[in-house]
Formats: C-alpha cells, structure tokens, sequence
C-alpha cells in the first residue's frame, strides 16, 4: 500500500487535516496516510524541518512526505516536489524540506505549477489541501514529475547551525524541546568524538552541569544527564524530570560540551 505522511502546523481542532486527508483519499483510495505530527508551532519552519528529518527514514521506500508550514501560502514563494533515491517530498519552498533533503541524494526537482493537478479553485490560504495534497496523492500513483511542473536546480535551504570545536570545547545549540522536556542539540554522536577518551560534560548558561551517559536511568531521579538520543543528537535531560523548565531551556540556547 502507498503511504503518504503530513507534518503540519494545523493542529487537530480544525477541519485542515482532515481535508487533506479526504483529497487524498479521492485521488489514491488505496493508500494509508500517516500522521508524523500536526502540532509544529504556527509557522515555525524550522522546529518542521527538524521533525521531519528525524522521522522521514523510518519510512519504506516511495513514501510520499508532504510538510505543510507554510507562513507565506498565497504569496510568489514556489511550491515544490521532490524526488531522491529513496522517497518524494511535497511541500513550500521555504526551508521546510531542506534538513531532510540534505540527507538524500536529489534526483530530481518540479516546481508544482500545473493547473490540472490542483484541486479547484485553488484557496490563496489553503495550498495544503489544494495542491500539496493533490499533488502528494499523484506521486503514490506513479505520475512522473514532469507533468507537474518544470524543473529547476535547487530547493531553499535552511541554514544547519554546526558545533563548533575549538580546543577542548565543543559549543553548540538547542534544535528542539520533546514533549517531556527533553533539549536536542546539534551535537551528534560523530562530533562528540572529537572529544572522545575522556570524560565530558555539558555546561548549560546558567552554571548547571550534566554528565554525559548512555540512557536515564544512570542518573537518580530528579538529576540531569546528557545523552545521544534516538535522533542520534546529543539531548539535555532530567531523569523523569522536565529539563527545560528546570533549566530555563529553548530553542537557540548555547551549551558546551567539555
């Protein structure tokens, strides 16, 4: 069976999603939609960017991912499909595919510009049910990329913040806050071997340390810790605790590793 996933910021109180989902399922019947999540802050390109890349590869081959954060929908900016070895992604040209594509090899890319694919009349403010989803159900069909639209060179990329190593001090930052308070970095495993064969700790701004271990329960609880999680990023957490709360964590904040 095909798949198609979505990551939006539209939340589940609306009627969008569920829209997106019945142009779909008009087009491919045959097909399972998977939710990868709906509950990306209002516009927030990036926190989707990051979701994206760390659940796209879970996936079989040909899936479809569609990410709708769209805060310029209705303006000039284009919309874009993609193909690479392994999957298609549909979605706005603004950043929101980059962090994943950059971990493919791009085959191809299209512009989304033909009319007939779209679902009429097109809303100005609803790209997502009226061409991303067409679109998106199109490819689970095999239609060829080149009926959609035109091809062009490259996709808009979101700037990747890399660590920084200098000495014996590795300075990154905060990509994302889990659900449970968990505080990924754009530290990962490879980088922290930089440092490897000794003993590292995380220096947090305001003065806090965290050990680095291998899972949780190392610590007690209530203690922080930091870990390579499964996004395979170093993550800032407290052992059945909320660590941004207790640290006054977010996206942005610098650490560094020593």
């Amino acid at each position: 069976m095909a798949i198609v996933t979505l990551t939006t910021d539209f939340g589940t109180a609306d009627w969008f999603v569920g829209s997106m989902k019945g142009v779909i399922y008009g087009i491919q019947p045959d097909v399972n939609i998977v939710d990868i999540t709906h509950e990306v802050p209002p516009g927030d390109i990036r926190t989707a960017a990051f979701l994206l890349m760390a659940d796209y590869k879970c996936y079989p081959r040909l899936t479809v991912h569609c990410a709708v954060v769209d805060p310029g929908v209705g303006s000039d900016r284009p919309a874009i499909a993609v193909r690479t070895t392994d999957y298609h992604f549909v979605g706005p040209d603004n950043g929101v595919l980059s962090w994943a594509l950059a971990r493919e090899k791009v085959l191809e890319i299209r512009q989304l510009t033909n009319q007939d694919v779209f679902r009429q009349p097109v809303s100005p403010t609803f790209h997502g049910r009226d061409i991303f989803a067409p679109v998106a159900a199109r490819l689970t069909q095999g239609v060829l990329l080149d009926w959609i639209g035109p091809e062009v060179s490259d996709y808009q990329e979101l700037e990747w913040p890399v660590a920084e190593l200098r000495g014996e001090t590795l300075t990154g930052q905060i990509l994302h806050v889990d659900r449970f308070g968990n505080c990924v970095t754009n530290i990962d495993a490879e980088a922290l071997g930089a440092l490897s064969g000794k003993e590292l700790t995380v220096a947090l701004p305001g003065g806090q340390t965290c050990p680095l271990k291998k899972f949780y329960k190392e610590v007690e609880a209530g203690q922080p810790l930091a870990l390579i999680g499964s996004t395979g990023f170093l993550e800032i957490a407290i052992n059945t605790g909320h660590a941004a709360k207790q640290f006054n964590l977010q996206v942005g904040t610098p650490l560094e590793v020593r």
